[in-house]
């Protein structure tokens, strides 16, 4: 396909675009890209060089992304593209994340055609990943308004690294939203992921109280970086007091990878104290990730603690919710977004070709 006319950009008196998408506010000559790899300056217009093409399709459980109170055991139809507007040191994803553009790129899709492959293979919704979506917006954008034509769902996985207003035209396309929040001082954003922890903070509680996305959130703890006592204390209440005891928190176990290749894995126990202090906070529904953990992987009433849903790993075992989504003990509602009985979509992974989908 073709290079794509990008939005959200302004031209300065010295004669350079400016790039108003994230806060890195990329200004560049003719023929420079941003530091996310894929957003161009062609002439006198900036342009999406990675519109309608993708590093592959995969459908997932909706507990990978990880969601867990959206639409549990169904599928998702996952895809990314190149490129990412955070450099973080121990990205997860570095091979496709820190790809210039069209090196990775192997499967090209309209977004009419994306939201086809979702009904024909049965999943829910349309998850934008692997790599940020916020780089590829205008993409991701077109993609959820054919899914959302054709009754499929939408989910961002993301950095949450944004401008305002094209925060407020993504979010407002989104139907669900897992964001990272990556650590808790600017330090650690700054040495590790070049990028700053305010705007992070901004995305968070814009999308908890100013929009219908359904949000949860994904904190990977780096043994020695973000995981001290004074860190997970602080992070777990200002989560609590700005995004409400509701909003689903994840910690997961870091691996060793790309340039952070030297830190042993997470262990067990970290992730165990960091639930301990959020649930101290108050939040009502902690999660464990990366990890085998029955315990963590269960959801609990937020009013009388009652087991309604418990999952080992990505797999659904037992589902106590009533058709109106409340606990069957004491009738409260659970948050989220619920069918009257769970997927069966377990925790398979199935690599998809549009080609195979159609």
């Amino acid at each position: 396909m073709e290079k794509y006319p990008a939005r959200w950009w302004h031209k300065l008196s010295d004669g350079r675009i400016q790039c108003d998408l994230c806060p890195r506010d990329c200004k560049l000559h003719d023929a420079q890209k941003g530091f996310c790899f894929v957003r161009e300056r062609q002439g006198e217009q900036m342009v999406l060089t990675t519109y309608g093409r993708s590093s592959g399709f995969c459908v997932d459980p909706i507990e990978k992304k990880p969601l867990n109170h959206f639409y549990p055991g169904t599928s998702v139809l996952s895809f990314g593209t190149a490129g990412c507007n955070l450099g973080c040191r121990f990205c997860q994803n570095w091979d496709i994340s820190k790809a210039k553009e069209w090196d990775r790129l192997s499967d090209a899709a309209s977004p009419e055609q994306l939201a086809q492959a979702a009904k024909r293979t049965g999943a829910k919704s349309v998850a934008f990943t692997y790599n940020d979506p916020t780089i590829f917006a205008e993409y991701a954008m077109d993609v959820a308004d054919a899914c959302h034509a054709a009754g499929v769902k939408t989910v961002a996985v993301t950095a949450g690294y944004i401008h305002a207003e094209p925060r407020r035209e993504f979010y407002a396309k989104m139907d669900a939203a897992n964001i990272d929040l990556k650590g808790f001082t600017e330090g650690f954003y700054d040495k590790l992921c070049f990028a700053h922890l305010q705007p992070i903070l901004e995305t968070l509680e814009y999308v908890a109280k100013e929009t219908k996305t359904w949000l949860e959130v994904t904190t990977l703890l780096i043994p020695g970086k973000n995981d001290s006592d004074a860190e997970l204390a602080q992070l777990c209440e200002w989560f609590a007091g700005h995004l409400g005891p509701h909003v689903p928190l994840h910690f997961t176990a870091f691996h060793p990878d790309y340039k952070l290749d030297d830190i042993a894995p997470t262990p067990f126990s970290t992730l165990a104290r960091a639930r301990r202090h959020a649930q101290g906070a108050g939040l009502k529904h902690v999660y464990t990730g990366n990890v085998h953990d029955l315990e963590g992987g269960t959801t609990y009433c937020a009013g009388c603690r009652e087991r309604l849903i418990v999952r080992d790993g990505y797999d659904v075992l037992e589902f106590h919710l009533t058709g109106e989504g409340a606990c069957p003990k004491c009738g409260e509602k659970l948050a989220g977004h619920f069918d009257p009985s769970p997927g069966h979509f377990g925790s398979r992974r199935v690599p998809v070709r549009l080609m195979e989908a159609r």
